[in-house]
């Protein structure tokens, strides 16, 4: 049987009314959830995964390091690849290519087999999320484009609030696998979802070449966003990334405590993203040092206190909540970034974020591997929070040079008053 999407206008050319609107997202948005559960539950699994599969947890660690990989590499390769693709049809495509992948970790029989399925589900998450937040702001009415990213972004952080724990807790149960079928079946909804809802938004659908997506690689804010996103971010993620070994053995609470960690970690990033939303569409760099000093008083008050669990807890919440400042901040900057050429730009941002993950992860595995204690991870996230932040000084100080030169070389009338032009 054949299965036909309701009659719908092949564009949109203006911006959805408000129900309509929330609809698309939210279809989108379970798309983000499957992707944000995937993600991150591999991590609170993995002794499960080594123990079934006969691996050492540095072994199984190389899982993460995978799927990062897979996103890092398959964000700007499938934009490129797509470029002549309608973009409401590409994300169905997207996002059943990230079921497949899930159903591919869920069968695999060995850790052979299961390392090659993680990088093929990590494959499809960066375009996506760029995809995804290029058909949400081009549906939104002016004055609400970050509010309706970070909206898609939020199923990213209710995974972590919700997904992740859950998938967590049922796979010490059930078997891991089963933390793979879930986004399987999530990911299902979602294809289905975005297929009869989402209209083609008018000027994102075919961007004309791969000449045309290229040339955001020449817009030095398109570095700067990408620096801040892959530094930056990884002060978080030296943190999340040994949650499980952080949460026994400093806060001095159980195995059983960790998806508690996890659940508190999702909430924080729940409302930093609702938050961002909203702070962003009125100063995108205000929002971006809020993130990034934010993260850094964080994890350094962490480190000084985590050994108290209640106050732990509390600070991994002010953690997560500051680090998702950044995310929908800094795609909504890629996207005015390089306005011709969105879709890799806003893609190139998940990337750099996953760089972000992946140093993170492999700079706290060093100083742990260096025996300088469980801590030591927090003290290397507040350098790459430190840095990023430096970045980010450096991108608003050229910024602000391009807008004096900009207002200098105007042109003016007899009386020195800027002409309307």
């Amino acid at each position: 049987m054949t299965l036909h999407p309701v009659p719908q206008p092949s564009t949109a050319a203006e911006p959805l009314a408000p129900g309509r609107l929330r609809l698309v997202i939210l279809a989108m948005s379970l798309g983000a959830f499957a992707i944000g559960t995937t993600e991150f539950a591999s991590m609170g699994l993995l002794p499960q995964i080594a123990g079934d599969l006969g691996v050492s947890i540095p072994q199984a660690g190389m899982l993460i390091t995978l799927y990062a990989l897979g996103v890092v590499i398959g964000a700007p390769l499938v934009t490129i690849a797509a470029v002549n693709m309608p973009r409401a049809k590409l994300l169905v495509l997207l996002i059943a290519l990230i079921g497949l992948g899930n159903l591919l970790s869920a069968m695999a029989p060995t850790f052979s087999a299961l390392a090659p399925a993680r990088f093929v589900a990590g494959l499809p998450h960066g375009a996506f999320f760029g995809v995804a937040s290029l058909v949400a702001a081009r549906l939104s009415p002016p004055g609400r484009r970050a509010r309706s990213v970070s909206l898609v972004m939020l199923g990213l952080t209710i995974a972590t609030m919700l997904g992740v724990p859950a998938s967590t807790a049922f796979g010490q149960v059930v078997g891991w696998r089963s933390a793979y079928v879930i986004v399987v079946v999530v990911a299902a909804l979602s294809t289905i979802a975005i297929w009869r809802l989402v209209p083609e938004p008018e000027g994102a659908g075919v961007t004309g070449s791969i000449r045309g997506e290229l040339r955001a690689l020449r817009r030095a804010r398109v570095w700067f966003a990408l620096g801040i996103g892959s530094i930056g971010f990884g002060g978080m993620f030296a943190v999340y990334s040994y949650i499980g070994e952080i949460v026994p053995g400093v806060m001095g609470l159980g195995e059983r405590a960790v998806p508690v960690a996890l659940f508190v970690f999702g909430v924080g990033m729940t409302i930093g993203n609702v938050l961002a939303g909203r702070a962003a569409d009125r100063s995108l760099y205000g929002t971006i040092f809020a993130g990034l000093i934010g993260m850094t008083v964080s994890l350094t008050v962490f480190a000084l206190v985590a050994e108290n669990a209640i106050a732990g807890m509390i600070l991994l919440l002010a953690l997560a909540i500051t680090s998702q400042l950044m995310g929908p901040s800094l795609q909504l900057f890629l996207l005015d970034a390089s306005p011709d050429a969105p879709s890799l730009a806003a893609a190139l941002h998940h990337s750099a974020l996953n760089i972000g993950n992946s140093l993170g992860a492999a700079l706290g595995a060093a100083v742990l591997a260096a025996g300088w204690g469980l801590l030591a991870p927090a003290w290397t996230g507040v350098g790459l929070a430190i840095a990023g932040l430096g970045i980010a000084g450096w991108s608003f100080a050229v910024h602000r040079r391009q807008q004096t030169r900009t207002a200098v070389e105007a042109p003016t009338t007899t009386d020195g008053v800027p002409a309307v032009c």
